[in-house]
This record gives C-alpha cells, structure tokens and sequence, in this order.
C-alpha cells in the first residue's frame, strides 16, 4: 500500500517533503487537503496513529487559525469539538501528513521522516 501524501501544493513544507520523498524513491499518492479535507474520523484515527497530542494537527501558522483566534480558544474546546473544527476547512490541518500502514507524520521534520521510511 502506498502512503498517502496529505498536502497543500502552494505549501513550500509540502513541496520540500514531496522532493524529500522522490528523491528517496518513495512511491505515494498526492491528496489536495483543500479539495479533498479529511473527514472527523479520518483525523481522529490519525491522531491516534500518530500518538501526537490533538493540538498538533492544527496549522498555528495559517491565515484562518489566526482569524477565528483559535490559539486563545483551543484550551477550552473539547476533542470533539476540535475534531469537528478540523474537519471543517483543511487549511486548518497541518501539513503535510504522510499515511502509511502503520505510521501517521505530522509536518516536514527530514529527520523523523527518515527514521520512519528509511
């Protein structure tokens, strides 16, 4: 089974990780997070795999997290409603993700990606 490269093409993380894996001849399938936003069950299972807390999946750097103040109201939000939030709009996520068989990477870290698929 082929990982699924969650991404934003106009993300220069995204296109950094996305040569990151050509160049280690890493075979994926590309999907838009904009056009194609993952599901609440999609993320809770994700969240899950990764074993990351729930805050990381959130894009704290993106227009849209800034406009609706999340940092502030995060904290007071409950999984589930974060969840819901989340799979709202996929600028919210954080990206890229990388889903594989038995992994979930959250964001470009070269390193861990590398102990992870190499």
């Amino acid at each position: 089974m082929k990982p699924t490269f969650v991404c934003y093409p106009r993300c220069s993380t995204c296109k950094k990780a996305q040569k990151w894996l050509e160049e280690h001849g890493i075979d994926f399938e590309i999907r838009h997070i904009a056009e194609d936003n993952p599901s609440k069950k999609e993320i809770k299972a994700w969240s899950k795999d990764s074993g990351l807390p729930l805050k990381r999946f959130f894009n704290t750097s993106g227009q849209l997290y800034r406009s609706l103040e999340l940092k502030d109201r995060l904290g007071g939000m409950s999984d589930d409603e974060q969840y819901d939030l989340l799979a709202s709009d996929g600028m919210l996520v954080k990206r890229p993700i990388l889903v594989g068989p038995n992994y979930v990477l959250v964001g470009f870290r070269e390193e861990e990606w590398a102990e992870t698929l190499l």
